[in-house]
Formats: structure tokens, C-alpha cells, sequence
């Protein structure tokens, strides 16, 4: 299931949901001051029923300095409020259709080609990519065409200061067939490339599906680590006391690598008020 079939099978009723003290403040409440410990972005795919200007005068007035995943029409409207797109969309194909995908290479060339500069013009630091789905290919040959795919792009991202960063994704419930799917072969590509503009995008909720052991992944893997995505399990919903995962101690965890990146809030909310769900997943993370 891909982002935009998940926000078409978004609940539309409200949930209650009662927090753990140490977790968050009320609902809707946050610190007077945000710590700025955490760069907070979110994911605007999540938030699909509003605008995006509204969305953006929301995102500022939260303390969010960043509205991510937007195509290159999209960036302006961020950047009037004050905000920036931590990560930024610099091709038209989606998750299934990746670098393992030779026959892509020359589009994906062209693409990145026109719009990495794009976003440096617009002060943007990183672009998204994906490995597509294996369709038959091992994940060793998988891996070595997108190598072989990323080098000359990465060589344009070297030039303009960006920063690739492919998601790592489930491939056991959201996207079935997506190569990308463990840490470590996302750490292999990242040893075979060599470039310190390709890191990994680091998706804890994805990631708690696939591996677990999430605070570990991060400590030892966090040199490869660029940014991070948030989402309850199961059922990537809020990330409050109604799903497994403890992300205040996530939280801390990359906070205590020297991480300097941003995460993105990436749950699709339950509840009818979507943006009191979003400060509330802003005030979990704010360590």
C-alpha cells in the first residue's frame, strides 16, 4: 500500500487517546518553547485534506520547520512561511520504481539532472530515492544496479551540495516487493557508493516492522543515518501511549548520536483534528 492509499483509507472518526504523563502534555498542548533539540518536519502526504498554504501557517505557529515530500511547484509556498522542505521530491516515479531498475537509470539521470540544482536554488539540503520494488532480482544484483544507477547522480548532488537520501521501507505490510527493506543492505549501498551526499532515510516505523531493535539500529548505523520518518505500530497512526513503540526514548537516542538532521512526523492521523494529532506527535519527540 502506497501513501496515497493510505490517506484514502484514513479513519475518519475521532479516537481518544490518554497519554502518558512523561509521554506528552495534553493533547493539544506544547512546551512554551520547543527544546530545538529536534529539527520537527512532517510529511504533508499525511495532512492531504488541507491546503498547503494552511497547512504551512499551522506548521510554523506549531514550531515545525519543515513540510516535507513536496515536488518542485510545491516549495515556494513552504518557504514564504518561513519553513524550508527537509526533504524534497526530485522525480515523478514513485516508491515501486527505483535505482534497481536499470532500464530507469537515464530518466532518473535527467531528472535529478534538473531539479537537485532546483532545490539548492531553493536553500533545500536533501532529496528522496528509492531502491523500487526487487521484481525478481536478488538483493545482491539489486544492489549493484543501484550503485550503478546513483554514481552519476550523485556526482550532480556532489556539485549542488545535496544530499541523496534512499527510505528504507517494509516490505512485509505497506509495500510488498520493496528492495530497500533492511538496514544493513541500505548500509552496504552506502559502503559500495562512498559518497558522504548518499545517506539513508531511516524510517522507525518501517523499520520496527521489518527488524525491531530499533535504538540499536540507530546507535550503530547512525553515521548512514540522514533523517528519520515517525509512525505508530501497528497501524502508523499517532505515536502516543496507543502503539508499541516509546519514541521519547527514540527520540533521546538520536539526540544523543549528534544527529543534527530533521524527523518528520509521517502517522496518519485518527482523529477528526488532525493538526491537535500533529502537535501532539511534535511534543512526544521534543527531547
Amino acid at each position: 500500500m502506497n501513501r496515497k492509499q493510505a490517506l484514502k483509507s484514513m479513519a475518519a472518526g475521532a479516537t481518544g487517546v490518554f497519554a502518558l504523563p512523561e509521554m506528552v502534555n495534553a493533547m493539544n498542548i506544547l512546551p512554551a518553547e520547543l527544546k530545538n533539540n529536534i529539527n520537527h518536519s512532517v510529511c504533508q502526504w499525511c495532512y492531504g485534506s488541507i491546503p498547503l498554504e494552511d497547512l504551512a501557517k499551522a506548521a510554523k505557529e506549531i514550531g515545525l520547520k519543515s513540510i516535507e515530500l513536496l515536488g518542485p511547484d510545491q516549495w515556494a509556498t513552504v518557504i514564504k512561511h518561513g519553513l524550508t522542505c527537509a526533504m524534497a521530491y526530485g522525480t515523478d516515479l514513485g516508491l515501486n520504481k527505483g535505482f534497481n531498475d536499470p532500464s530507469l537509470h537515464e530518466k532518473f539521470l535527467k531528472d535529478f539532472t534538473t531539479n537537485i540544482p532546483k532545490a539548492a536554488d531553493a536553500g533545500l539540503k536533501s532529496v528522496i530515492c528509492f531502491s523500487g520494488n526487487a521484481n525478481g532480482l536478488s538483493y545482491e544484483q539489486g544492489l549493484e544496479n543501484c550503485a550503478k544507477g546513483l554514481a552519476p547522480v550523485l556526482k550532480v548532488a556532489e556539485t549542488y551540495n545535496i544530499t541523496m537520501q534512499m527510505e528504507l521501507l517494509n516490505s512485509k505490510v505497506d509495500h510488498k516487493d520493496y528492495q530497500c527493506d533492511h538496514t544493513e543492505w541500505g548500509v552496504r549501498l552506502c559502503e559500495k557508493l562512498g559518497s558522504p551526499n548518499f545517506k539513508l532515510l531511516y524510517d522507525i516505523y518501517h523499520m520496527q516492522i521489518m527488524e525491531g531493535d530499533v535504538i540499536a539500529t540507530i546507535r550503530k548505523h547512525q553515521k548512514y543515518i540522514g533523517h528519520y520518518h515517525t509512525g505508530g505500530v501497528p497501524g502508523r497512526n499517532e505515536i502516543d501511549d496507543t502503539q508499541e513503540l516509546y519514541y521519547p526514548a527514540i527520540m533521546k537516542a538520536i539526540v544523543d548520536t549528534g544527529f543534527k538532521g530533521f524527523v518528520a512526523q509521517e502517522f496518519i492521523p485518527k482523529r477528526t483534528d488532525k493538526l491537535a494529532s500533529l502537535k501532539q506527535g511534535v511534543g512526544i519527540c521534543d527531547v
